[in-house]
């Protein structure tokens, strides 16, 4: 193995180098309307302004009136903060650096769990659903409804939020005398080899395709006229409404997310299985992987600390039973996906291109 020294200078040119920046641009962009909204009283979309309510979103707990001037002090400080993080990297004074440091991730980690809510998490469940039946009239929704506003301000502060998160890691590994892209420091850590993290990340991967698999259970049960968890009453309603077959759709997409989490671990996962004509053998990109996965990770972490925090899930079937145990098992759901991923992650780096140290 070849060990370069750790240098502190500005990483060479190129194209993930212009991502403090570009978090910079994105959060002074929202930044400047939360101000706008703060000054109009107009356009602020969480809370009780909500149409679909946002009870299941900890921003209800957030006066309207204060939202967008807080929202605007949160983004513009955080888009100074991602400004702070450009031009040539020198490392600032322990106290500044720690200060920035806990100021960015904060705020991506507000931005990336506490804003979105279960809603991004159906959307991402239900969005084939909504492709394939859109020409045939199927399902029978307003898709204005569905793609509302309050939508769109979700999934722009889960980008901000990883987006100002990439910036920051980057950012510290810098000013740590890591490489930005890697992480590597040419010291060795032993639980981030290979083969350390294949035993890790097993554990994960299997906790986290375990998990949805159990919510998958009850909710395909309930579409094929079992109770489970829930009163038979309370069965009919949903049948007769049809939202027995949006928790299809969730309880289908969660056992789909549970095959390909498994896939982190297996070897179908790192080359493409014998029936994938054209495909068959050739290595799985590690970014078509891990994207995804990531976005899954932070959007069900996101939606359990949504539902959890709201009253109304604890009186969905009385209390806990087993239509909602699986779902208070979605924090370590989302936990385990985000671990097992990291380890998928660094099983199949290879040597960096920047750097030149694996």
């Amino acid at each position: 193995m070849t060990t370069t020294t750790a240098h502190t200078h500005r990483p060479a040119p190129g194209r993930s180098d212009r991502l403090a920046p570009l978090a910079a641009g994105w959060l002074g962009l929202w930044g400047l309307l939360a101000l706008v909204s703060a000054a109009t009283g107009a356009g602020y979309p969480f809370g009780a302004n909500d149409p679909r309510g946002g009870e299941a979103n900890l921003l209800r707990l957030v006066p309207t009136d204060l939202g967008p001037p807080l929202f605007a002090v949160l983004l513009l400080g955080a888009a100074v903060a991602a400004l702070a993080m450009t031009g040539p990297v020198r490392r600032p004074a322990r106290p500044l650096r720690t200060l920035l440091l806990a100021y960015a991730w904060t705020v991506a980690l507000l931005l990336a769990v506490v804003v979105p809510d279960v809603g991004v998490l159906t959307i991402l469940g239900y969005t084939p659903i909504l492709i394939v039946g859109a020409p045939f009239g199927w399902p029978p929704v307003d898709y204005a409804d569905v793609f509302t506003w309050a939508l769109f301000a979700r999934f722009a502060a889960m980008v901000g939020g990883a987006l100002l998160a990439g910036a920051a890691l980057r950012w510290q590994r810098c000013t740590d005398g890591a490489c930005p892209t890697c992480g590597r420091d040419g010291v060795e850590h032993g639980w981030t080899s290979p083969a350390s993290a294949f035993r890790w990340g097993r554990v994960a991967a299997w906790t986290a395709a375990t998990i949805p698999a159990l919510y998958a259970l009850t909710r395909l049960a309930w579409a094929v006229g079992v109770p489970l968890g829930i009163e038979r009453s309370f069965l009919e309603e949903m049948r007769e409404s049809g939202l027995v077959w949006a928790g299809t759709g969730l309880g289908g997409f969660a056992l789909v997310g549970a095959v390909l989490t498994l896939g982190l671990v297996q070897r179908w996962g790192e080359r493409f299985p014998r029936w994938m004509v054209g495909l068959a053998g050739r290595p799985v990109p590690v970014r078509l992987a891990v994207v995804p996965a990531t976005l899954v990770a932070v959007a069900v972490t996101a939606a359990a600390l949504g539902l959890l925090a709201t009253p109304g899930f604890w009186d969905f079937s009385g209390g806990l039973s087993p239509a909602t145990a699986p779902m208070l098992l979605w924090p370590f759901w989302g936990v385990a996906l985000g671990v097992a991923t990291y380890a998928y992650h660094l099983r199949r780096r290879g040597t960096c291109r920047r750097c030149g140290r694996g």
